[in-house]
């Protein structure tokens, strides 16, 4: 029975991805109360397959995908609808799908041209999502309740951070593509 326990985390991810789709409709159909509540449970599996995986060591290789793609999923989707709503400025919007893309791209590259695994998220990565889980949610709960939360400032934080990821990944791609080059020679 315990060897099927593994499986627990990627069923957490295939749930953050099946709860995209109602998330976005319910926003859409200004249903943000159900919208919010949806992402909260979503942002809740993103945090419980992480500490399973780590805690059990329930980590698979399929989860090595499904966990990224899952969340670019969700967090395309959200600053996507936020953006075409007007709840938050074009560059946040540009910014945050450039890094997203990028990583996608770059994270495909190596793994076809190098044939190497997935790329393990690194410390600043992990910190960038979290941080677009809390921004997301801080709009949400701020057009449920009619707050005025979103200064100038958290925008710029989360840019700031993707920014620094996206320069983070992309150094440990250079890096690790030294090291193989190195290595064939």
């Amino acid at each position: 029975m315990r060897k099927y326990l593994i499986f627990i985390p990627n069923l957490l991810s295939l749930v953050r991805i099946i709860l995209a789709y109602p998330i976005l409709l319910y926003f859409y159909i200004e249903e943000y109360l159900i919208s919010m509540g949806l992402f909260l449970i979503a942002a809740l599996t993103d945090a419980l397959d992480g500490f399973l995986a780590r805690t059990f060591n329930w980590r698979t290789d399929l989860g090595k995908v499904l966990d990224p793609i899952a969340d670019k999923i969700l967090l395309i989707g959200m600053v996507s609808i936020f953006w075409i709503n007007g709840y938050i400025p074009s560059y946040v919007f540009f910014i945050l799908v450039f890094r997203d893309t990028v990583i996608l791209i770059g994270a495909a590259f190596h793994m076809t041209v190098y044939e190497v695994g997935s790329p393990k998220p690194n410390f600043l990565g992990k910190t960038t999502t979290f941080m677009q889980i809390i921004y997301f949610l801080s709009i949400l709960v701020e057009i449920v309740f009619t707050l005025n939360l979103m200064q100038p400032t958290y925008h710029l934080l989360v840019c700031t951070l993707c920014l620094l990821s996206l320069i983070s990944y992309t150094i440990n791609w250079l890096r690790q593509t030294n090291e193989l080059h190195s290595n064939e020679s």
